[in-house]
């Protein structure tokens, strides 16, 4: 068992702070200073340790390079006005993380690592969280397989990285979606509901071809019919149909279990919206935007919390959103900002003060 104070900590000497600023700044380009490295070897974790960023010496036969045994995270930490940093709801990601290291066949990290490791590396890294609007410290936790040599089998062995990168707005625009009919996400039995490297390298086709086409991303539909819908790029998806909240269940295994997902379901009840969690087709869909009922959609993810669509294509059909409409989706943007900026009281506990 790993204990906080086996965490070895190795500090840089000068921080790369006093040559950039964090305003304004891209999502996934820029590192903090320093990152938690673990290994598991012989059933059980060691050497963890909070060292500077730096490159990995790896091997090119690494195990997880050629069966994709790879898996990740993706929390938020925050500031409020009084400097106080908060983690997002850190113990749901550290909760999914460990499903998907199950799905992949790879073992859980203890809380030891997950929890108590994050806490220490953002305690040291606090200055890189931007106090401004829209802005947050994001939290990449990951895992891959490290055994140096070939055959398909679970490795024997592990690494575990937590990595933080400041960063500004994801999505700064309302998007056009393509309704995707040839290419598959997920089906059922597969790995849809982990969140794994290989379901974010086999979606980017769609969405190249779907940029070519003028649209930002794709809306995934099951891999039988290509009617019944999914998620929204990497994002779940909600649909404002006759002022009720529709979004795509989860019972099939093809969606991920969105942290952030499950917070807009319990702040639209608060707002006294009804919530559907159903299957739901594109029929549906088009038929409810003909008849005037579909008044707005949005996609929910931690990277980008609450993204406006404001069109969809499906075939010939496009279905343009009167983005007037899309009270919803501000109102939920503005809610959950309120409460991971310290504005509003944390009365479903979702802040993890550091």
């Amino acid at each position: 068992m790993i204990a906080a104070a086996d965490i070895n900590v190795t500090k840089i000497e000068h921080s790369k702070l006093n040559e950039m600023s964090l305003e304004n700044i891209p999502f996934g380009k820029y590192f903090s200073d320093h990152m938690l490295e673990a290994d598991y070897e012989n059933g059980e974790w060691k050497n963890v340790e909070i060292k500077p960023y730096q490159p990995l010496l790896l091997e090119p036969s690494l195990a997880a390079l050629h069966y994709g045994q790879s898996i990740f995270e993706g929390i938020k930490a925050y500031k409020d006005e009084s400097g106080n940093a908060f983690i997002f709801r850190p113990y749901d990601n550290f909760k999914r993380f460990n499903t998907s290291a199950d799905r992949m066949c790879m073992p859980a990290v203890p809380e030891e690592i997950f929890i108590e490791g994050m806490k220490q590396l953002i305690e040291l890294d606090k200055n890189w969280i931007p106090d401004k609007k829209d802005h947050s410290l994001y939290i990449r936790p990951l895992m891959f397989a490290t055994d140096s040599m070939l055959g398909v089998k679970p490795s024997d062995t592990y690494k575990f990285l937590i990595l933080l990168s400041p960063t500004g707005s994801y999505y700064a625009e309302p998007m056009k979606i393509y309704v995707e009919e040839k290419y598959t996400r997920a089906a059922p039995g597969g790995v849809g509901f982990a969140k794994n490297a290989g379901n974010y390298a086999g979606s980017m086709i769609a969405a190249k071809e779907a940029r070519k086409l003028g649209y930002d991303q794709v809306l995934w539909t099951d891999a039988f019919e290509h009617k019944w819908l999914q998620e929204v790029g990497m994002m779940n998806v909600v649909f404002m149909i006759d002022h009720v909240a529709v979004t795509p269940s989860l019972e099939e295994g093809t969606i991920l279990h969105g942290v952030t997902r499950n917070s807009i379901i319990t702040l639209l009840k608060e707002m006294g919206i009804k919530v559907e969690e159903r299957r739901i087709n594109i029929d549906e869909l088009i038929s409810s935007y003909k008849k005037g009922l579909l008044s707005e959609a949005f996609g929910t993810g931690t990277a980008a919390t609450v993204a406006v669509i404001k069109e969809f294509r499906y075939k010939d059909e496009v279905m343009q959103l009167d983005l007037a409409k899309a009270t919803t989706a501000a109102a939920l943007k503005n809610r959950l900002d309120d409460i991971r900026y310290g504005k509003a009281a944390d009365k479903f506990n979702w802040l993890y003060k550091i």
